[in-house]
C-alpha cells in the first residue's frame, strides 16, 4: 500500500480542499433551482453565499495544479496521473498545458521575452487596470505557445500528449454535460469559478514579479508571508524559494525561506500583508520598483522562441516528467 500514499503527509489538506470542492458544488448545483424556476430569497443568498466560496476553492484547485507539476503529491504514477484529471476539472483547463508555459517558459527565462507571462505585457498607466485584464494581456502569447509546443509533442513524447488529450476530453464531456442539464447553472457554478481560478493563478504572477530584479540572486520575486494566506494557497506567498528550487515540497518553502532567502532579500519583497499591497499598488496606483525607485516600461517587444528540444528537459515537465 505504501507505492499508493501521499509522499508528504501535508497533501492531506490538499486531498480536503479538493473534496470541499466538489462536494460544495455538487451541493449547489443540486439546491439551486432550475433556471426556469422563481428565486426566493434564500435561494439568493443561499446561491450568492455558496457562489463567493466556490470560486476561491476553484482558485485553490489551480493552486494545487501548480504544486502537482513541480511535484506529485503520489508514489504512483497513475495515481497522479488520475489526480491530474480530478485537478482539471477544479481548474477548468486541462493541467498537463500549464507545463509549458510555466515550468518551460516562466521559470526558465524569468521575466525575459522568453516569458510568456513577463509583466512587462502590463502596460496600462492606472496599474489595476493591468491586475483586472493581465490574463487577456498575456493569454495570446500562452495559448500559441502551448499550441506550438503541443503539436512538437505529439510525435516526439505520446504519452505526455495523451495525458494532455485524456484531460481535455474529460473536461469538454462533464462542461457540455452540466450545460445541457441547465446552461445557467453551469455558467454560474462550473465557468465563472474557473475562469476566476485560471484569472487568479495567471495574475498572481504580477503581484510576485513586478518591480522585481531577475537578475538578482534574491531579488527577483515578491514574498507574501502572512501566515493566514499561505494556509490557504499551500504556501505559495513564498516565491523566491519557489524559483530557486521548484521541485520542493510546498510545505517545506517557510523554513527553507527563513533560512536561506530572508538574510538576504530587500525588505520589502517580503510582504506581510497581500490587502494592504493591493491597496497600496494598484488601487492607490503605486508601480513602484521594489527598493522604491521609480518603475519604468521597458520597450517591449515580440515573445523569443522559448520551446526547447523536449528530449533535454523530461525532468521539467510536469508530476510525471515524459517518461
Amino acid at each position: 500500500m505504501e507505492r499508493w500514499m501521499l509522499r508528504h503527509s501535508a497533501d492531506n489538506r490538499t486531498l480536503f480542499f479538493i473534496t470541499v470542492y466538489f462536494a460544495l458544488f455538487a451541493v449547489l448545483w443540486a439546491i439551486t433551482p432550475a433556471g426556469h424556476a422563481e428565486w426566493s430569497t434564500t435561494d439568493w443568498w443561499t446561491g450568492a453565499i455558496g457562489f463567493l466560496v466556490l470560486c476561491p476553492l476553484a482558485f485553490m484547485g489551480a493552486v494545487t495544479t501548480h504544486n502537482a507539476i513541480h511535484c506529485p503529491i503520489f508514489r504512483n504514477k497513475r495515481l497522479n496521473k488520475a489526480f491530474q484529471v480530478v485537478l482539471t476539472l477544479t481548474y477548468g483547463h486541462p493541467v498537463s498545458s500549464y507545463v509549458p508555459g510555466h515550468n518551460l517558459s516562466h521559470h526558465k527565462h524569468t521575466q525575459s521575452r522568453r516569458d510568456v507571462m513577463r509583466t512587462s505585457k502590463a502596460r496600462f498607466s492606472w496599474h489595476l487596470l493591468n491586475l483586472l485584464f493581465f490574463l487577456p494581456q498575456v493569454s495570446k502569447s500562452i495559448m500559441r505557445a502551448d499550441a506550438q509546443y503541443t503539436m512538437m509533442m505529439r510525435k516526439r513524447h505520446p504519452r505526455w500528449f495523451k495525458q494532455l488529450i485524456i484531460e481535455f476530453i474529460v473536461l469538454g464531456i462533464v462542461t457540455v454535460v452540466f450545460f445541457a442539464l441547465d446552461w445557467r447553472k453551469a455558467i454560474v457554478l462550473w465557468l465563472i469559478p474557473h475562469l476566476y481560478a485560471q484569472w487568479g493563478i495567471v495574475t498572481f504572477n504580477l503581484l510576485q514579479h513586478d518591480g522585481c530584479d531577475e537578475n538578482s540572486e534574491y531579488n527577483h520575486s515578491r514574498n507574501f508571508v502572512s501566515p493566514i494566506l499561505n494556509f490557504f494557497t499551500y504556501n505559495n506567498g513564498y516565491h523566491t524559494v519557489h524559483h530557486r528550487t521548484p521541485g520542493l515540497h510546498w510545505s517545506k518553502l517557510p523554513a527553507i525561506h527563513a533560512r536561506d532567502i530572508s538574510p538576504h532579500i530587500h525588505p520589502a519583497l517580503e510582504q506581510p500583508s497581500m490587502a494592504k499591497y493591493l491597496w497600496r499598488t494598484f488601487v492607490m496606483n503605486n508601480r513602484d520598483n521594489y527598493d522604491g525607485t521609480p518603475f519604468t516600461l521597458r520597450v517591449e517587444g515580440p515573445d523569443e522562441d522559448w520551446i526547447p528540444d523536449p528530449r533535454d528537459t523530461a525532468a521539467d515537465l510536469g508530476a510525471e516528467g515524459l517518461a
